[in-house]
């Protein structure tokens, strides 16, 4: 996200690397804007604590605390030295009056980054790993703006790592679904790209798993 915030450069807060941020259900009050470092962003499924993100700087995060008056839907944990710009309900005020561009665009942002954050929880919720493999590349398909491939073939520029983060799991099991899938030639692999043979039988796969 491109916006010049020098002028609110006295909202700026740092958190030392392992700081938490804030938890997760407690009142939320603030949001922030990464201006550097990264920001872990994890979630309780079950008795299991889930990293659903890593953000980088430009981003923002706890913005629910602005949308909706609500506990904290996750945690926020600074993977790096961060410095952000944090806000509240008074401050933000400012912004809006004193930069309407910037407020528009971050309104934008907050959309897209509620929609992401559910989207990405639909994943979370899924028992079957299979299913959750395949379901972080229904996101992907849905997030593309224009197709790389015609018919139901779908091309993703991303790795098995990224599969793997997205999907909550580690780098093995998102591997040995992968290796799986394109034994069945449902995709294939390639160094830096997975195209996927056929993206509406992957959304068929993925609706009867979450029906059950």
């Amino acid at each position: 996200m491109d916006l010049n915030l020098a002028a609110f450069e006295r909202f700026a807060v740092n958190f030392p690397k392992g700081d938490i941020i804030f938890s997760e259900y407690e009142p939320g009050e603030n949001f922030y804007l990464i201006q550097s470092g990264r920001v872990q962003i994890t979630k309780i499924m079950g008795e299991i604590e889930k990293t659903i993100d890593i953000l980088y700087p430009g981003e923002v995060f706890g913005e629910m605390a602005i949308l909706e008056e609500a506990p904290r839907s996750a945690s926020a944990i600074a993977q790096d030295q961060v410095k952000a710009l944090e806000f509240n309900r008074a401050n933000f005020e400012i912004l809006m009056k004193g930069n309407p561009q910037i407020a528009l665009k971050l309104l934008r942002l907050f959309t897209k980054r509620i929609y992401d954050q559910r989207r990405r929880l639909m994943i979370l919720t899924l028992d079957d790993l299979q299913a959750k493999i395949a379901d972080v590349f229904l996101m992907l398909n849905e997030g593309q703006t224009q197709q790389t491939s015609a018919g139901d073939e779908r091309e993703f520029d991303v790795t098995m790592d990224d599969v793997a983060h997205w999907a909550g799991v580690s780098s093995e099991k998102a591997k040995e679904v992968l290796s799986h899938f394109v034994t069945q030639h449902r995709l294939d692999v390639l160094p830096n790209k997975i195209v996927v043979q056929n993206i509406n039988e992957l959304a068929r796969f993925v609706n009867a798993r979450r029906k059950q």
